[in-house]
């Protein structure tokens, strides 16, 4: 096998983490960053971050700043250098965990609103029609409330350790 057999493998590696890490509420280019340093095993410069993943160091940056705030990647600068490296922090899992709670918390959180909205629409029709809708938005709102504080009691919910 040629070295651009194996860049081929790691490439696949690198595509099958992302498709999971898609699939949970990352962004493909996520995955690949934290497929990269989890495979490198040590950190990485900014731009080798960009060669390994294939994305430019511009989207790669970008990209950094979600992964920090996650906790699960630390921005490392070195003494006489200018390079800006990256490395693995956090627990990854607290760190999906987490991205995954906020995304479903605020799509829950925006179309709570939205529903509140339309009842308060509805509410200026005086017609059997709009008094069905008004009720069957009502459930709708009430099953999205139950479904808040399923994801609140999800959030609590600890990682399971190696």
């Amino acid at each position: 096998m040629g070295d651009k057999d194996i860049e081929d493998v790691k490439d696949e590696i690198y595509s099958s983490f992302s498709n999971t890490a898609s699939s949970i509420g990352y962004d493909e280019i996520h995955g690949r960053i934290i497929a990269a340093l989890i495979m490198d095993g040590d950190e990485m410069s900014l731009q080798e971050l960009s060669e390994e993943t294939g994305y430019s160091s511009s989207s790669i940056s970008l990209s950094l700043d979600l992964l920090e705030v996650l906790g699960i990647i630390e921005k490392v600068k070195k003494k006489g250098d200018r390079k800006l490296y990256v490395k693995m922090e956090g627990d990854i899992l607290e760190g999906l965990k987490q991205a995954i709670v906020i995304q479903l918390q605020k799509t829950i959180a925006g179309t709570i609103e939205s529903l509140e909205e339309y009842e308060g629409k509805l509410e200026e029709f005086d017609s059997e029609d709009s008094d069905s809708i008004l009720e069957g938005l009502t459930t709708l709102n009430r099953q999205m409330k139950r479904l808040e504080r399923y994801v609140d009691k999800l959030s609590e919910v600890e990682i399971p350790r190696d």
